[in-house]
């Protein structure tokens, strides 16, 4: 597929770094020459300096040949202007606009038609609803959701006080008291998607599927105590900490902000009336304090410096704030952020990434294509979310009885409202939901990739 990227900051190198993996041909527009040059030096893709909203800069780039346009440039009028001039120069074209503005939010969505976007996405939202569950459910480090909310795979780490910990999973299913699957372990950068056989270390960060009902019962059986979180503290007042504080009052949290600019702090406290918003620098462990950092039960980092968020994360972890989520913008600093007692881990860039990449698998693959894809173990799996349908082969055969590819599981399937860990007699069916983790290399397409 012929896709252009317009705008090489965080977001256009990551989808540069997904869709070139997965064998797309890709052209990308910025006005930085040198940043240009280090992406094209790092991936297989064409580059063209200048306007991205300009149509000659787009006619250079290729737009008439062009099936997608993804504009991930830092302005929302730029971006619109690109997908508006593109689609008109093909009317052929899907477009997707990086929104970031609270302001153009609704007008956009209703306007869609008019401004020939496809789809439209705002990373600092995304990483907001993100962080908002996380909160509603202590105890887990992540959470990604499947089939309208029924079915999740949560990542828990083991640590030297695990119950897991030098246990194989054979074990752990019969001691849990509730049906879950280990579908993938994160250990020392590499996903392993496991066997009965396989043991626990500590250290390990596995990921688990579960019905959405059982969350709490798993954490019972792990013996991981949680409370209900009543008060955050937020430092940084950037807009995710802005749309994560709307989120949290809705639901009754008690919600502190913590920012140096006092002119930023003039504008959240107008667009909060309800948040308390302190003028201070969360970097300063004594502002921190003063600010009622212990008291709190949950901290979220949200500064731009991933340095500055993984230091004042560190220290609300050992002040005994209950709940620590950073915020990281670079891939390189979540591999840091391993080995640290940085709490949840949340990346916006990754978090949209996903979503696009799923909208161009369905673009060229549309009978059977994933519902959704979440990329999961920093990366290195993929859970990815089908439809069962008339294409899908070997529907009512007992699982048992087929041999999937190496490297892949799958995880879930949904029929109606219920839910199955899957065992050797379980079938798939037309129109259940099923997940499927894998950590091959190369997409899975379509459902039928699954086997063997």
């Amino acid at each position: 597929m012929n896709i252009i990227i317009a705008g090489n900051g965080k977001v256009g190198t990551t989808l540069v770094r997904l869709l070139t993996a997965e064998g797309h041909d890709l052209t990308l527009i910025d006005l930085n020459k040198n940043k240009l040059e280090t992406t094209v030096e790092q991936y297989d893709a064409m580059a063209v300096e200048g306007n991205c909203a300009s149509m000659p800069v787009l006619l250079e780039a290729g737009v008439r040949d062009a099936d997608l346009l993804i504009a991930t440039t830092g302005a929302d009028e730029v971006n619109l202007l690109c997908c508006m001039t593109a689609h008109g120069l093909n009317q052929r074209l899907h477009t997707i606009a990086r929104i970031r503005n609270p302001e153009y939010t609704e007008q956009i969505h209703k306007m869609r038609n008019l401004f020939a976007l496809s789809m439209m996405f705002n990373p600092e939202r995304q990483a907001a609803k993100e962080i908002e569950r996380l909160l509603r459910f202590p105890g887990f480090l992540r959470r990604d959701t499947f089939a309208k909310g029924r079915a999740e795979i949560v990542e828990l780490r083991i640590d030297e006080d695990s119950k897991l910990r030098d246990i194989s999973l054979i074990e752990m299913y019969r001691t849990l008291r509730c049906r879950v699957l280990v579908c993938a372990v994160l250990r020392s950068g590499t996903a392993i998607v496991p066997g009965g056989s396989f043991v626990l270390r500590e250290g390990d960060r596995i990921f688990v599927t579960a019905p959405t009902a059982n969350l709490s019962e798993l954490l019972k059986s792990l013996g991981i105590v949680t409370r209900r979180v009543k008060s955050v503290m937020i430092g940084g007042g950037d807009t995710v900490s802005y749309y994560l504080a709307q989120l949290l009052q809705k639901d009754r949290i008690r919600v502190r902000i913590m920012e140096k600019n006092s002119a930023r702090c003039r504008e959240l406290a107008a667009m909060l009336p309800d948040a308390s918003v302190i003028q201070g620098d969360f970097s300063s462990r004594t502002e921190l304090e003063n600010a009622g950092l212990s008291g709190c039960d949950a901290f979220v980092s949200m500064s731009g410096l991933d340095e500055m968020n993984m230091i004042t994360s560190l220290y609300a972890a050992s002040r005994g704030v209950g709940q620590v989520i950073t915020k990281l913008g670079r891939t390189s600093s979540t591999l840091l952020a391993d080995d640290l007692e940085l709490g949840s881990v949340i990346c916006p860039r990754e978090l949209c990434s996903n979503d696009i990449v799923r909208y161009v698998r369905a673009m060229g693959n549309q009978a059977g294509a994933a519902v959704s894809v979440h990329a999961i173990a920093d990366g290195e799996a993929e859970a990815v979310e089908f439809l069962v349908d008339s294409t899908t082969r070997n529907c009512g055969i007992p699982l048992k009885e087929l041999k999937l590819k190496p490297g892949v599981l799958l995880a879930s399937i949904t029929r109606g409202s219920q839910v199955e860990i899957p065992g050797g007699d379980s079938k798939m069916q037309p129109g259940d939901t099923v997940v499927v983790v894998t950590n091959r290399r190369g997409a899975l397409l379509n459902l039928n990739d699954i086997f063997a």
